[in-house]
């Protein structure tokens, strides 16, 4: 079954996100249904009455900004289909919307960028699209193929186009969703009031309804009551609808997910309690970097040092600037961070307590330098372990774990399991304990159940023997090289 895009707006502040989600919600009041009309949900439902489309419905997420979104995203919450850019074509591209437009990219959703207060005579519409070039940003009118739509958000023109849009990029993402699968929603918002823990959310698929029994982090919630964005209650939600929902006990986290499959929650606890990065050395040697490249969210003191740190950055292929910005570190950049993998560089600017709490809490790297040569020499040294990591990556057959030792006719042989590749007799094996090479040496047994094997591919277990011998313990990974 079809559902509703969810859209989100982002941009600079005061470059009219406020004033464009009011004038959408005019429409409503239009069409008389400003008794429930509130802020306090989170999220709201419009009827555009534009025909041709699968839906004429379109819902907003109604969050503080870039950091909520980026906190949503943090936490794996995937919420929004859709995301508006709002620029003030009086203004062009300032600090916030280069942030917004790297929390877009890190989110991975199709955009539209508004471009606001078009009516005015000192618009200039062409410089904030000339100047997205400079973020990667390409207009149709650029020769690229983001939309790009002058508005005003105060008078309401191009508003409707802008809705069209975003039901035409609905249309091509073929959204839907199957009212048999199990509930999977996302909490936006969060609050208590006179009638105790009350939860915004958002399902993306199944059919939720009062009475139902879910499942989060916090445990098994019977489902008390939900409420629309117009204040009425409902028998049950559908996707893309946002919602209150009444029934915890204690205040859930942003960004949670909400399942009526205790098995799913159970996945997703298992993977959020993997241990994390927690300095450079965890970072390097974790999945993180899968990608080759160093990704960096970077803030300076000044202009001048933030250009010539980028500039220096730019010529090395393996680091990946993800945002670049004056000011101080922020909790924004600490969110940024996390969804897009990356490390927070600080040259010469202030941290304060609360952001360097929020780093721990949420396991990212922070680096602070007074000097730039440092800074540099520091990522090129980064950079060069991870081109290393990358040749290592090129060269590896399979990856295995051992799990137990026994001796057998006087013979040392290895219990493993292949997790990753396929492994043949005769293959060079490197052997490593907590990250450190301790030996190399060559498979010349390979066997299954007491069965000698020539291959045998990943998630299989097999007895090893290696010549020449090495000291080879329970929990060494075995890399097989070609």
């Amino acid at each position: 079954m079809i559902r509703p895009p969810i859209v989100t707006i982002l941009g600079h502040v005061d470059h009219g996100k406020t004033t464009l989600l009011d004038t959408i919600r005019q429409s409503r009041l239009a069409a008389k249904e400003h008794g429930g009309i509130t802020q306090r949900i989170g999220g709201y439902e419009i009827k555009t009455g534009i025909k041709g489309y699968d839906t004429d419905t379109i819902t907003f997420i109604d969050t503080p900004g870039h950091e909520a979104f980026s906190q949503l995203r943090s936490r794996g919450a995937n919420v929004a289909d859709i995301a508006i850019l709002i620029i003030d074509t009086t203004d062009s591209v300032m600090p916030q919307t280069i942030e917004s437009i790297a929390h877009i990219k890190s989110a991975g959703i199709p955009f539209i960028v508004a471009l606001n207060k078009s009516d005015l005579p000192t618009a200039n519409p062409k410089r904030v699209q000339r100047d997205l070039l400079k973020h990667e940003v390409i207009t149709e009118e650029m020769g690229g193929d983001v939309v790009a739509l002058p508005i005003s958000a105060k008078t309401g023109e191009g508003v409707p186009e802008l809705l069209e849009s975003i039901l035409l990029i609905s249309a091509d993402l073929k959204l839907s969703f199957d009212p048999t699968h199990p509930v999977s929603a996302y909490i936006i918002e969060t609050k208590k009031d006179q009638r105790g823990t009350v939860v915004s959310a958002i399902i993306k698929d199944g059919v939720l309804k009062v009475g139902d029994d879910v499942y989060t982090n916090q445990g098994k919630v019977r489902v008390r009551s939900l409420i629309n964005d117009l204040g009425k209650s409902l028998k049950q939600v559908e996707p893309s609808m946002p919602f209150e929902l009444l029934g915890f006990s204690e205040i859930p986290e942003v960004g949670s997910f909400i399942t009526s499959e205790e098995q799913q929650i159970k996945e997703q606890t298992q993977q959020s309690n993997i241990p994390q990065r927690t300095d450079m050395a965890a970072f390097l040697s974790g999945e993180e970097t899968q990608t080759k490249k160093l990704s960096v969210v970077l803030k300076a003191d000044s202009q001048g040092s933030l250009e010539a740190i980028t500039q220096a950055l730019g010529k090395n292929e393996n680091i990946e600037v993800m945002l670049s910005a004056v000011g101080d570190v922020h909790r924004s950049d600490i969110f940024l961070a996390k969804t897009t993998k990356s490390i927070v560089i600080g040259f010469s600017v202030h941290i304060d307590n609360e952001v360097k709490e929020l780093a721990r809490q949420e396991k990212v790297i922070i680096k602070t330098y007074d000097i730039i040569y440092e800074l540099l020499e520091e990522l090129e040294e980064v950079s060069a372990l991870l081109q290393e990591k990358e040749q290592q990556e090129k060269n590896l057959k399979a990856q295995a774990k051992v799990l137990a030792t026994f001796i057998i006719e006087g013979e040392t042989v290895y219990g493993t399991l292949i997790t990753k590749g396929k492994v043949n007799l005769g293959d060079t094996a490197e052997i490593y304990r907590n990250d450190n090479l301790i030996g190399k040496t060559r498979l010349i047994s390979l066997k299954i159940r007491a069965k000698s094997v020539q291959e045998v591919k990943k998630d299989q277990e097999c007895g090893v023997q290696f010549a020449p011998e090495l000291d080879i313990k329970v929990g060494d990974m075995i890399k097989y090289i070609l």
